[in-house]
């Protein structure tokens, strides 16, 4: 098939506006899905869906917050009937790596009778420096519930090579890439790694799931937050993903970026050092 339209749900999310910049970079003609763009895109608002789907042959689905959540698989069902009516004849899915849950919604897709690839990641180098451990770098002390098993932490960038070309190239029809980045790592160690890549002491601390889930409401974090911080902690992390996939040399012929380089390019930007105020001062 020849892809004109593209559209990538979660299109200002960590791989979404990264997978954007890339099919802009090869001319090909992008749709954003964001609540911001015109026409709006909201998962939440199926309204939404059929105006963002006009004119489009292929979709990158990245489901907020996550495919395990409760209800999920429902939006996940009735987004590609709706795709499909539309016209879409290609589906490229993020899903996550060790989620039964994530793994019903990859059915989905498979079963849509178009072309479909699913990208089966497991945790985000970013969210180290664009998701919810960010902060807490910055302020040198990491809170994390008790978990001592290895993670294979995937790059974004990898992640959003490889759905580019699903989208726009043959040969990756029927494909499940289960991708993890080259070696094993404890969250204590990936912080280690980036407070000697910095100069910078940051503590490292681990709690009960139930002392965390109380400091994350005294935050004002919702209970929808919560539970998946829950469900990842004592979940996914609990060793089902300690080892590492062949994904990324799969799909585009090369080796995963290996966490140090990640850290290296990320330190010298600066934004690990960048100060901000304490609890405390933020409450004053």
């Amino acid at each position: 098939m020849t892809v004109q339209t593209i559209l990538v749900t979660g299109g200002t999310g960590k791989t979404g506006r990264r997978i954007v910049q890339r099919l802009q970079d090869r001319d090909v003609a992008v749709r954003v899905g964001s609540r911001s763009a015109t026409p709006a895109f909201d998962w939440q608002l199926d309204a939404t869906w059929r105006p963002a789907l006009d004119g489009v042959d292929a979709v990158y689905i990245a489901y907020q917050p996550d495919l395990a959540v409760p209800g999920a698989t429902q939006i996940i069902q009735k987004f590609v009937d709706t795709a499909v009516q539309c016209g879409v004849k290609r589906l490229v899915l993020l899903s996550g790596r060790g989620e039964p849950e994530a793994q019903v919604c990859e059915k989905i897709v498979a079963d849509a009778g178009v072309e479909w690839t699913v990208i089966r990641a497991s945790f985000f180098n970013q969210n180290f420096s664009e998701g919810f451990l960010l902060e807490a770098i910055q302020r040198g002390e990491v809170i994390l519930p008790i978990v001592t098993v290895r993670e294979p932490f995937i790059d974004v960038d990898d992640i959003a090579d490889i759905a580019t070309v699903a989208l726009t190239e043959t040969g990756h029809h029927g494909e499940i890439y289960e991708v993890t980045g080259s070696r094993l790592l404890t969250f204590e160690d990936a912080i280690n790694e980036i407070a000697q890549a910095i100069d910078k002491p940051i503590q490292y601390v681990s709690v009960p799931m139930a002392a965390y889930k109380d400091g994350m409401r005294q935050a004002g974090l919702d209970d929808n937050y919560l539970w998946l911080m829950d469900y990842l902690f004592t979940t996914v992390l609990d060793g089902r993903n300690a080892q590492l996939a062949d994904g990324v040399q799969r799909a585009i012929g090369r080796d995963p970026r290996d966490f140090s380089d990640y850290v290296r390019q990320v330190a010298e930007t600066g934004i690990w050092q960048a100060s901000v105020p304490t609890m405390i001062e933020q409450n004053q």
